[in-house]
């Protein structure tokens, strides 16, 4: 029989995949604000680069010529800010919703009558999660930091380029890269990766913000909470270590170990995909009478967390459908024949194969 404790864990792992989808999503939509940029902001660049006189270049005449810039580059921050923002609240209010199901969904209806799951508010979340910091700022201190960071890359692209009597169309090309290239190989791609590990750990935090408010509002049915890592090749050192480790509920103190919580999961690093769950009480920490509950009842709710289970014995375990929409038809049916096992499907690197590399590979 199926616990509550392994069922919540089971819960957790399956969201958290289509968090991971939902936040891809909207990081393809807020750099997408960035790109639409790119083209104004180096045809603006191009012609204030023009008009400089390359024989009485100076550090005060490049500053000038940035400022030309400047406005437009904070203008698209702001929008990626705002957007940002509406995207955390609208997923304090799914993820509120879903937190809250996902537990009552668990619950043996006898352990809901005395202890009904209490929810909080999207705005309660969304509040909470905009005023703390993750990854050492909060929120609009790193939408500052990184439009700063894009326009000092641009001022020091435009510097080099002067140095080294680059042309203005070379000095265009470092900065926003070539078509032939999708853009890909200009200084402004780092901007965009930056951009799009803050959307990820934004959205991851106010995901934990969610999950740590629910387990708050229901101290009475929780004893713990057990950190729950995405267990593939790709996996932190720091998440691997604490995959599986219990910490108190309020104050996240280790429970058996020594190993500390950091700033939890989805906020201990950049990108982190770790998850935290509620380890409920069992019926007789909850002073519910044997008596009161039916024998299932009783054997759900006797407190028993999952015994090491990694990603790869949860993934084992997911129906054909569910394999097929996480790794792709092609190589659910390679895994499914016994062909590649789970960890195959990452080289030593931590890469998902291409389905040819992975043929290769297996001789399939």
């Amino acid at each position: 029989m199926t616990t509550v404790n392994q069922g919540l864990q089971d819960w957790a792992i399956d969201h958290e995949h289509d968090l991971r989808r939902f936040a891809n999503g909207v990081v393809q939509r807020i750099i997408a604000v960035l790109n639409r940029t790119d083209a104004r902001l180096t045809a603006q660049l191009g012609e204030a680069l023009l008009r400089l006189d390359r024989e009485s270049f100076t550090v005060e005449r490049l500053n000038t010529l940035i400022e030309s810039v400047r406005s437009l580059n904070q203008q698209a921050y702001v929008a990626i800010l705002v957007d940002l923002q509406s995207e955390m609240k609208d997923l304090a209010g799914v993820e509120s919703t879903a937190q809250a199901s996902g537990m009552r969904a668990a619950l043996p209806a006898q352990v809901l009558t005395k202890f009904p799951v209490a929810a909080v508010s999207a705005d309660q979340v969304y509040a909470a999660a905009v005023s703390r910091p993750f990854q050492g700022r909060l929120l609009r201190d790193w939408a500052s930091n990184l439009e700063a960071s894009r326009l000092n890359a641009i001022r020091n692209a435009v510097r080099a380029g002067f140095v080294e009597g680059k042309t203005t169309s070379d000095i265009i090309k470092s900065i926003r890269g070539s078509r032939a290239m999708n853009y890909r190989d200009g200084i402004l791609e780092r901007p965009r990766r930056e951009l799009a590990a803050v959307v990820q750990t934004a959205l991851s935090h106010t995901a934990q913000t969610a999950r740590q408010s629910m387990m708050d509002a229901n101290a009475d049915l929780v004893k713990a909470v057990e950190w729950v890592s995405t267990l593939d090749t790709r996996t932190s050192p720091m998440c691997r270590i604490r995959d599986g480790l219990r910490y108190t509920a309020d104050t996240h103190k280790p429970i058996g170990h020594s190993i500390p919580w950091g700033e939890g999961p989805g906020r201990l690093h950049f990108n982190c995909r770790s998850v935290s769950v509620p380890v409920l009480k069992s019926w007789r920490e909850l002073g519910i009478d044997a008596d009161e509950m039916p024998a299932g009842a009783r054997a759900s709710m006797d407190g028993q967390v999952p015994a090491d289970q990694t990603y790869a014995q949860w993934f084992a375990k997911q129906p054909a459908a569910r394999q097929d929409e996480i790794l792709g038809p092609e190589r659910a049916k390679m895994y499914r024949s016994g062909n590649v096992s789970f960890g195959q499907f990452y080289n030593d690197k931590g890469q998902f194969l291409t389905l040819s590399k992975l043929s290769a590979r297996s001789g399939a």
